[in-house]
């Protein structure tokens, strides 16, 4: 049965014009994977001490995966000037074909690469490189590749069985994806000066992929970043509406809510594992963002710090989701911290 539901929805991107799922689960360990033996000096057997596997959707599952991307191909070219050309992608990963968009410097290379991970859109009605067109052209005017990932389940990206029901878990993966498949390419990318970036969903993306996979990259930046912990995305967006009752029962049937199954949520929650994270991170959040308040962010730089994160939370008084009158300050900040961190 096909299983497709629209879960912690999180907060929705700011220009989202049109130009502008998960692990799927693993299969169930066999018999021989659940208890070995060992023969003793007299020939009996006796068991040994095993550690059951992770749930498949959560991050100790990401942690514990082996990610193959790679066959980054550009497509159609969609936007140039005199300072960058952007393409379609397409590139390959855990089984998946997902797609993309690139926007690559003029000049010989080799670039400082920044891979961007968009916030919520309808995957009904997100079209390519839609969410992040101002932070993919910024960068490639000031000297970046930038790969926008369309995410599983949304553009020409495949389709999954269990769709948006991993809770973003899947999201997670196809960054991780897209890292490798950009160190993959053959075009002018700097291997060794990498970064994740990424808006609202975006941001909570980002949060879980430092933690599933240390080392990966150089450095971490977030705007008006959800909640690194899951449970409040669930409360703000799902739990209280009552147009969603649906989905509240689909995820009280997948993995029980909050109250219930309270060690499920801590696995899809990033803060759980902060102390894994090897990567500074910069955090923008504006102080009037009603979408994603500014206490979420508050909140994930005090853990980060408190578990050894090198983070820094930049705060713009009276700035709101959107980002709007400062969007150019927080890139600006942005590329500072980029600067000192990939290198």
């Amino acid at each position: 049965m096909t299983c497709c539901v629209c879960v912690l929805v999180g907060c929705t991107d700011p220009g989202s014009e049109p130009s502008d799922a998960s692990p799927n689960p693993a299969p169930a360990p066999s018999p021989d994977d659940e208890s070995r033996s060992s023969s003793s000096v007299d020939g009996s057997a006796e068991p040994t001490e095993t550690t059951e596997p992770p749930h498949p959707v959560s991050l100790p599952a990401l942690q514990d995966k082996e990610y193959d991307g790679g066959r980054l191909r550009l497509g159609t070219e969609v936007y140039s000037t005199s300072t960058q050309v952007q393409h379609e992608v397409t590139y390959r990963g855990g089984g998946l074909t997902i797609s993309g968009r690139i926007a690559v410097p003029e000049g010989d290379g080799p670039f400082p690469s920044i891979v961007l991970a968009h916030g919520y859109i309808d995957p009904e009605v997100y079209v390519n490189g839609q969410g992040m067109t101002r932070e993919r052209e910024w960068f490639a005017d000031h000297g970046y590749i930038a790969l926008h990932v369309d995410y599983r389940n949304h553009a020409g990206s495949d389709d999954t069985s269990i769709g948006e029901a991993d809770l973003r878990m899947g999201y997670a993966e196809d960054v991780i994806n897209a890292v490798l498949a950009l160190r993959a390419w053959d075009g002018p990318v700097d291997d060794d000066r990498i970064a994740v970036g990424g808006r609202s969903m975006g941001g909570g993306v980002v949060y879980n992929v430092l933690v599933a996979q240390p080392g990966l990259v150089d450095a971490g930046v977030a705007w008006a970043p959800v909640s690194s912990d899951a449970v409040d995305s669930y409360n703000r967006w799902i739990a209280h509406d009552p147009e969603r009752q649906d989905i509240v029962d689909a995820i009280d049937r997948l993995y029980g809510l909050p109250r219930d199954n309270p060690e499920f949520w801590d696995g899809i929650s990033a803060r759980t594992y902060f102390d894994d994270i090897t990567e500074p991170v910069l955090i923008h959040h504006g102080t009037a963002d009603d979408t994603c308040p500014i206490r979420w962010s508050r909140e994930t730089a005090r853990l980060m710090e408190r578990d050894g994160v090198d983070v820094t939370l930049a705060e713009y008084p009276g700035e709101g989701h959107a980002f709007g009158p400062q969007f150019f300050a927080s890139m600006e900040s942005a590329d500072r911290f980029l600067r000192q961190h990939l290198r």
